[in-house]
């Protein structure tokens, strides 16, 4: 497939070949053939989180056990314009957990104080039930809460892409990774490590390994997306996300090959290691329909900056 841009004729560099949707901050993902794309990133991810008696967000960083928690949406919830009826619902399951479901339709009580990282706000708080399967499963008093996106607004670091909002993700609306650099990594390891481990929304396949760390504006499906920043990996991958138990891979080997010191010896060096790249939308900015990304886009770079070392971290 070719398209045209700025009157001339341009190749893929790459294809969709896989979307995850996060529903709840650090919970299992949930693989889709396509995704709307709202005002915050795709619709639905990162909408929940799970916040302790203080407020403050869970992560896998702390409650690795998250990562056992699956999350069901209805099908339909990844079609352009739908909306909730009293009967759509989120299910979750967990082990030794009986099925929970939380109403998609937003009617609980507005609670003050939730903090995610460097934000403090409001958040709709999902009630008893889901606090009591959340407490019970956590061993700690729980309460899940979602964002409020008509009176809410989490930005974006304007460091790296002002004007743009985030729900409850770590930092950046949209995280971008390549097969290439999944394979390459693989390469290092006798077990290969699955995507789940790393946690991008988009999984794009057909480009050479790393090659995502120079792509500073890619054209997916008339949508124009921005690579802001390398992603900057913490404990996470190191979590098995079947079991939940932590070890010391990736990480380590990623030091060896993808840390700050490697790939930018001659700038600043504070002991990060990056693995994918960080997006935003350009028209999540504006109102409109028919925003949508599926698996199978094609994929084109429109700009890159010419290496590694000249990529924002």
């Amino acid at each position: 497939m070719w398209s045209f841009f700025g009157g001339r004729k341009a190749e893929p560099t790459a294809e969709v070949s896989s979307i995850f949707i996060y529903p709840i901050k650090s919970c299992r993902g949930i693989s889709v053939s396509k995704a709307p794309i709202a005002s915050t990133g795709f619709r639905w991810d990162r909408q929940w989180v799970i916040i302790n008696s203080k407020g403050r967000a869970y992560t896998q960083r702390v409650e690795p056990k998250l990562a056992l928690i699956e999350i069901q949406l209805p099908n339909e919830a990844f079609t352009d314009d739908w909306e909730p009826t009293n009967t759509s619902y989120l299910v979750l399951r967990a082990p030794g957990m009986n099925e929970l479901k939380v109403s998609m339709k937003s009617s609980g009580k507005v609670i003050d104080g939730v903090t995610v990282w460097e934000w403090s706000g409001s958040a709709l708080d999902e009630g008893a039930e889901a606090s009591e399967w959340f407490s019970n499963y956590i061993g700690k008093p729980s309460r899940l809460v979602r964002f409020i996106e008509g009176s809410e607004t989490r930005a974006v670091d304007p460091e790296y892409a002002r004007g743009y909002r985030t729900m409850f993700s770590d930092g950046f609306p949209f995280m971008l990774l390549s097969q290439g650099s999944l394979n390459a990594l693989n390469e290092l390891f006798k077990e290969p490590f699955p995507v789940n481990r790393f946690r991008p929304n988009i999984l794009v396949d057909g480009c050479l390994p790393y090659a995502e760390d120079l792509w500073t504006e890619i054209k997916i499906n008339n949508l124009t997306f921005y690579g802001v920043k390398l992603c900057a990996r913490c404990k996470i991958p190191t979590i098995n996300q079947e079991n939940g138990i932590a070890g010391s891979e990736p990480t380590e080997m990623l030091m060896k090959v993808r840390s700050d010191k490697v790939l930018r010896p001659n700038g600043k060096h504070r002991g990060k290691v990056y693995f994918g790249q960080n997006l935003v939308c350009k028209e999540s900015l504006t109102r409109g329909k028919s925003k949508v990304l599926k698996v199978g886009d094609p994929v084109y770079v429109l700009k890159k900056v010419s290496s590694v070392a000249d990529a924002a971290v």
